[in-house]
């Protein structure tokens, strides 16, 4: 049984930039503050936030994130209704560019990420694979974990990062993982098969091709 958990610009960015106004350009990037709003809105398009439970995620004053909020509101990429008495934005996925701009938000983080470059570092993982939220892709899991880790543990790195708390995780022992990819089990072959998905840590391809049959 498959169990799930939940938990600056580059150059791609310039290729999108060249499409875009200088003024939604400047309305997009020119704040810390509202980078981290533009990260948490793109990598979890499906939730909803209110102010005070932005202020506490990102750890930025209620002045600051209202005045942000409302500035991606102007331009169409945040949207607002309200609910029990309580104003909740969202990200609006119909934005000019919202898919691009969640690549590259989904990208950076896993570039950048102190949880990812940790788990790395973890004595007994042979295999790290992002996908979902850190792609910007459709996945049942944002991240696929093969080894020896505690979840407890894993959790504990991810919560190190807000923007990861949401993140959807699957642990696998690597004598698992094999027989499951030997018997070509559905889940793992649609996650490991996708070329949008990112392996960052394999320390087991030579196990992998002989599952697989190769």
């Amino acid at each position: 049984m498959i169990e799930y958990f939940s938990c600056t610009p580059n150059t791609h960015l310039s290729n999108v930039c060249e499409h875009m106004s200088s003024t939604t350009l400047k309305a997009l990037f020119s704040s810390q503050t509202r980078v981290k709003l533009l990260s948490t809105f793109l990598l979890h398009p499906e939730q909803e936030y209110f102010i005070r439970e932005l202020t506490r995620l990102l750890g930025e004053q209620i002045n600051s994130i209202r005045r942000e909020l409302e500035n991606l509101r102007r331009i169409g990429l945040v949207k607002a209704r309200h609910r029990n008495r309580k104003k909740y934005y969202h990200v609006e996925s119909e934005f000019p560019f919202f898919l691009e701009l969640k690549s590259i938000f989904s990208k950076e983080i896993q570039a950048e990420s102190p949880a990812i470059g940790s788990l790395k570092k973890l004595p007994n993982i042979q295999l790290i694979l992002l996908a979902g939220s850190f792609t910007g892709t459709e996945s049942k899991v944002d991240l696929l974990v093969v080894g020896t880790i505690k979840k407890e543990i894993l959790e504990a790195l991810l919560l190190q990062e807000p923007n990861l708390r949401h993140v959807k995780y699957s642990i696998f022992p690597e004598a698992d993982f094999l027989y499951r990819l030997s018997l070509k089990d559905r889940f793992i072959l649609e996650i490991l098969n996708d070329p949008r998905h990112l392996i960052v840590l394999n320390t087991m391809q030579k196990e992998i091709e002989e599952a697989m049959g190769k």
